[in-house]
């Protein structure tokens, strides 16, 4: 009985893991010319997060925006890279801090590689909510989808906009707009609001309302010399005491003079031999 010649699966393996190494490396590097020299020109990248197929042409412009902002920055990787034949697949992990706690975009990529290039790649995006470890990519796609962006450029989005928030300290503004912190971080008002709406949970002015507050809570838990806690609400950026009491009570628990007093007490409690 005749027996069909079949390739040798352990030579393409290593030769789909050295296209798809270099790849990776190239990736981490932020070395975008290196990373398109790796895609076939008939190349097929479909983005399931965003609903999107793009060709070589497309795929310049997608790369670019989706690297690392460091030189050698890499993704949260949540499992070794698989390499079977033609075929490797990567799984990483993009947290984020919303809300109500810890959120993720699990990703996985399958990657068919062909005479040392890249011929297909098919991402998928799982928005998780770590607390209960519960998928609402069903709910959430379609409007996430609908922000152009993918599921590691949310996650840049997200990483922006902190680092923003930290560096320049915005939200001391009582007057800070959201077309303010677009205009500053170069997104679009709509994607900073459905970041903010679709994937953490909460409003552009309960955003910043939360850094006021966290602003305001480091100099109290420092022990600084502070004035009036209405003064301080002010100098933090609240615009209303009313808004300040209703953050304040809702990410401690306490009223202010409760919070206050625990403080008092803690350092008391320190301060005894």
């Amino acid at each position: 009985m005749h027996t069909p010649d079949f390739p040798d699966d352990a030579e393409q393996t290593e030769r789909t893991r050295a296209t798809v190494m270099r790849y990776h490396y190239s990736w981490k590097d932020r070395d975008l010319d290196a990373v398109m020299a790796l895609y076939h020109p008939d190349i097929q990248y479909h983005d399931f997060f965003q609903q999107r197929c793009m060709g070589f042409a497309e795929l310049r412009e997608y790369v670019r925006h989706n690297l690392p902002r460091q030189p050698g920055e890499a993704l949260e990787h949540t499992d070794r890279i698989r390499i079977d034949g033609h075929t490797a697949f990567i799984q990483y992990r993009i947290s984020l801090q919303g809300s109500g706690g810890l959120l993720a975009f699990r990703t996985g990529e399958a990657i068919t590689v062909r005479d040392g290039l890249i011929w297909r790649i098919h991402e998928y995006a799982t928005l998780m909510r770590e607390e209960r470890e519960l998928s609402v990519a069903s709910d959430s796609r379609p409007a996430l989808s609908r922000l152009g962006l993918s599921a590691r450029q949310l996650g840049l989005l997200a990483q922006d906009l902190e680092d923003y928030m930290q560096r320049a300290q915005a939200y001391l503004d009582p007057q800070l707009s959201l077309p303010q912190v677009a205009a500053a971080t170069g997104y679009s008002r709509n994607q900073i609001s459905h970041l903010l709406n679709q994937v953490l949970g909460q409003s552009f002015y309960r955003y910043i309302n939360q850094k006021r507050l966290q602003h305001l809570l480091a100099g109290l838990d420092a022990g600084n010399d502070l004035p009036r806690m209405d003064e301080q609400a002010f100098a933090a950026g609240f615009n209303s005491l009313s808004a300040f009491y209703s953050c304040f009570r809702r990410h401690t628990g306490l009223s202010p003079k409760a919070y206050l007093k625990q403080i008092s007490l803690r350092a008391r409690t320190q301060d005894t031999p």
